[in-house]
């Protein structure tokens, strides 16, 4: 009876840790901004009002491109090149070259956006604040190892509590789903043992001052 016990135990905790590990790889730091540039592009009923579709089309190929595409081209070719020992950058030292690599991506979207007539102010105060919580999660890098999950989803979060206040809609069913990706996500990273409590928080706050501080630069 206690092997048959044990056995379900043992099951149960694959299951969730299957689930846990599904979970980060969705909401990867590469992607959670892809996320949400779909959101304001396609979802939110102002931001890039009146663009057309190949215009839109066009933001979301700059954006997967920088944020997602060229990061992810980084970490392949320094694991290829022996620079790091894991794509999933499990050691601090592994995390150096990409974080100073995507910086530089996230910092020429940023400088694209800024510079382009009628770009919506929120994309562009989402990739600054990207770009300075990168910068942060280097210094930092050097004490403890952050989490990147959570500090993305802290920028994504904390500027969606910032558009519900600034703007006049209803965005109670949006921030409910942001906050229940940030539980899950936060929970998930917790019990892969990836990383400790105060990784986790400090991903969050980090993220979410970085994407303040961005909101007084645009």
């Amino acid at each position: 009876m206690r092997k048959k016990s044990d056995t379900i135990v043992q099951a149960d905790a694959k299951i969730w840790k299957a689930f846990a590990s599904l979970l980060s790889y969705i909401f990867h730091p590469v992607f959670v901004p892809i996320y949400f540039m779909l959101f304001l592009l396609y979802v939110h009923p102002l931001h890039f009002l009146g663009y057309t579709s190949r215009e839109r089309l066009l933001i979301l190929l700059q954006a997967v491109s920088m944020f997602s595409f060229f990061p992810l081209v980084t970490v392949g070719l320094l694991k290829a090149l022996g620079f790091i020992s894991s794509i999933q950058l499990k050691e601090q030292k592994d995390r150096i070259i990409p974080l100073v690599a995507s910086g530089i991506w996230y910092f020429w979207i940023w400088y694209v956006w800024k510079n382009m007539s009628g770009h919506s102010v929120v994309a562009i105060q989402y990739a600054l604040g990207i770009w300075l919580s990168s910068i942060a999660a280097l210094m930092l890098n050097t004490r403890f190892k952050i989490s990147l999950h959570t500090l993305a989803l802290g920028v994504t979060l904390c500027l969606l509590v910032q558009m519900a206040v600034r703007e006049n809609l209803y965005y109670g069913a949006w921030l409910s789903v942001a906050l229940l990706i940030t539980g899950l996500v936060s929970s998930a990273r917790l019990y892969l043992d990836s990383h400790g409590p105060r990784e986790v928080y400090w991903g969050l706050f980090v993220g979410a001052l970085s994407v303040f501080i961005a909101g007084y630069f645009v």
